[in-house]
Protein backbone atom coordinates (compact mmCIF):
# COMPACT_ATOMS: atom_id res chain seq x y z
CA UNK A 1 0.00 0.00 0.00
CA UNK A 2 2.68 2.53 0.79
CA UNK A 3 4.58 1.59 -2.53
CA UNK A 4 1.49 2.51 -4.44
CA UNK A 5 1.14 5.88 -2.56
CA UNK A 6 4.54 6.96 -3.34
CA UNK A 7 4.11 6.50 -7.58
CA UNK A 8 0.98 8.17 -7.22
CA UNK A 9 2.63 11.65 -7.15
CA UNK A 10 4.67 10.69 -9.65
CA UNK A 11 1.52 9.68 -12.36
CA UNK A 12 0.01 12.61 -11.65
CA UNK A 13 2.86 14.10 -12.65
CA UNK A 14 3.47 12.11 -15.71
CA UNK A 15 -0.35 12.52 -16.38
CA UNK A 16 0.44 16.59 -16.29
CA UNK A 17 3.21 16.72 -18.53
CA UNK A 18 1.94 14.76 -20.90
CA UNK A 19 -1.16 16.94 -20.94
CA UNK A 20 1.22 19.87 -21.78
CA UNK A 21 3.03 18.61 -24.18
CA UNK A 22 -0.03 17.51 -26.69
CA UNK A 23 -1.07 21.51 -25.88
CA UNK A 24 2.20 23.04 -26.87
CA UNK A 25 2.15 20.15 -29.95
CA UNK A 26 -1.66 21.76 -30.46
CA UNK A 27 -0.36 25.56 -30.74
CA UNK A 28 2.42 24.60 -32.72
CA UNK A 29 0.04 22.82 -35.56
CA UNK A 30 -1.72 25.88 -35.43
CA UNK A 31 0.79 28.17 -36.03
CA UNK A 32 2.09 26.38 -39.13
CA UNK A 33 -1.23 26.46 -40.68
CA UNK A 34 -1.59 29.94 -39.73
CA UNK A 35 1.79 30.96 -41.05
CA UNK A 36 1.66 29.21 -44.11
CA UNK A 37 3.10 30.87 -46.86
CA UNK A 38 4.59 33.81 -44.69
CA UNK A 39 8.08 35.53 -46.17
CA UNK A 40 8.47 35.71 -42.28
CA UNK A 41 6.76 34.50 -39.26
CA UNK A 42 7.64 33.47 -35.51
CA UNK A 43 6.21 31.60 -32.75
CA UNK A 44 6.92 32.08 -29.36
CA UNK A 45 5.88 32.66 -25.60
CA UNK A 46 5.00 36.30 -26.33
CA UNK A 47 2.82 35.63 -29.61
CA UNK A 48 2.96 35.03 -33.08
CA UNK A 49 4.02 37.29 -35.89
CA UNK A 50 3.69 36.48 -40.02
CA UNK A 51 4.92 38.42 -42.93
CA UNK A 52 2.78 38.32 -45.52
CA UNK A 53 1.73 39.79 -48.75
CA UNK A 54 3.48 43.34 -47.15
CA UNK A 55 1.29 42.91 -43.59
CA UNK A 56 3.16 42.16 -40.93
CA UNK A 57 0.37 40.30 -38.77
CA UNK A 58 0.99 39.70 -34.81
CA UNK A 59 -1.23 37.50 -32.67
CA UNK A 60 -1.89 35.46 -29.30
CA UNK A 61 -2.82 31.98 -28.73
CA UNK A 62 -5.68 31.98 -26.57
CA UNK A 63 -8.75 29.76 -26.35
CA UNK A 64 -7.03 27.25 -28.84
CA UNK A 65 -6.64 29.62 -31.63
CA UNK A 66 -4.11 32.38 -32.74
CA UNK A 67 -6.25 35.57 -31.76
CA UNK A 68 -5.01 38.72 -34.33
CA UNK A 69 -3.87 41.84 -31.79
CA UNK A 70 -2.40 43.90 -34.74
CA UNK A 71 -1.57 44.75 -38.19
CA UNK A 72 0.77 46.62 -40.37
CA UNK A 73 1.64 47.14 -43.49
CA UNK A 74 5.41 47.16 -44.45
CA UNK A 75 5.47 49.58 -47.45
CA UNK A 76 4.49 52.05 -44.52
CA UNK A 77 7.56 51.07 -42.17
CA UNK A 78 9.44 54.19 -41.63
CA UNK A 79 11.00 53.25 -38.49
CA UNK A 80 11.94 50.44 -36.07
CA UNK A 81 13.27 50.68 -33.02
CA UNK A 82 13.54 47.87 -30.55
CA UNK A 83 12.25 48.82 -26.75
CA UNK A 84 12.22 47.09 -23.36
CA UNK A 85 9.63 44.81 -22.79
CA UNK A 86 8.39 46.78 -19.17
CA UNK A 87 10.14 49.97 -18.72
CA UNK A 88 7.78 51.94 -20.84
CA UNK A 89 10.07 54.04 -24.02
CA UNK A 90 13.21 52.85 -23.20
CA UNK A 91 15.33 52.00 -25.95
CA UNK A 92 17.31 48.77 -25.71
CA UNK A 93 20.75 48.46 -25.46
CA UNK A 94 22.80 46.46 -27.70
CA UNK A 95 24.06 43.77 -25.24
CA UNK A 96 20.69 43.42 -23.39
CA UNK A 97 18.92 40.02 -24.08
CA UNK A 98 15.58 38.69 -22.63
CA UNK A 99 12.11 40.04 -23.34
CA UNK A 100 11.69 42.90 -25.45
CA UNK A 101 9.54 44.12 -28.30
CA UNK A 102 9.83 46.01 -31.44
CA UNK A 103 8.14 49.22 -32.29
CA UNK A 104 7.27 49.81 -36.01
CA UNK A 105 5.91 53.03 -36.73
CA UNK A 106 5.06 54.64 -40.29
CA UNK A 107 2.09 56.13 -41.46
CA UNK A 108 0.86 58.08 -38.48
CA UNK A 109 0.78 54.38 -36.61
CA UNK A 110 2.72 53.19 -33.77
CA UNK A 111 2.93 49.03 -33.45
CA UNK A 112 4.40 46.79 -31.10
CA UNK A 113 5.56 43.52 -31.36
CA UNK A 114 6.40 41.48 -28.29
CA UNK A 115 9.45 39.09 -28.75
CA UNK A 116 11.01 36.59 -26.30
CA UNK A 117 14.72 37.14 -27.39
CA UNK A 118 16.42 40.29 -28.34
CA UNK A 119 18.55 38.36 -30.55
CA UNK A 120 15.56 37.72 -32.60
CA UNK A 121 14.43 40.44 -32.32
CA UNK A 122 17.64 42.18 -34.05
CA UNK A 123 17.47 40.01 -36.85
CA UNK A 124 13.91 40.62 -37.54
CA UNK A 125 14.45 44.49 -37.26
CA UNK A 126 17.31 43.50 -40.17
CA UNK A 127 14.63 41.97 -41.71
CA UNK A 128 11.53 43.86 -41.99
CA UNK A 129 14.07 46.85 -43.01
CA UNK A 130 15.27 45.14 -45.94
CA UNK A 131 11.37 44.19 -47.18
CA UNK A 132 10.54 47.66 -46.46
CA UNK A 133 13.26 49.05 -49.13
CA UNK A 134 12.55 46.17 -51.56
CA UNK A 135 8.92 47.63 -51.42
CA UNK A 136 9.50 51.21 -52.08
Amino acid sequence: MLHGLLWLPLLLIFILLTALGWLERRRQNLFRSWASDSELCKLDSSGAASLKNGELKWSAFEAGKFEEKDCFTIKKLELVELMALTSGEAPLTSESQGKCRLRLVGDGKEMDVPFSDAEQAREWMDQLMEKARCDL
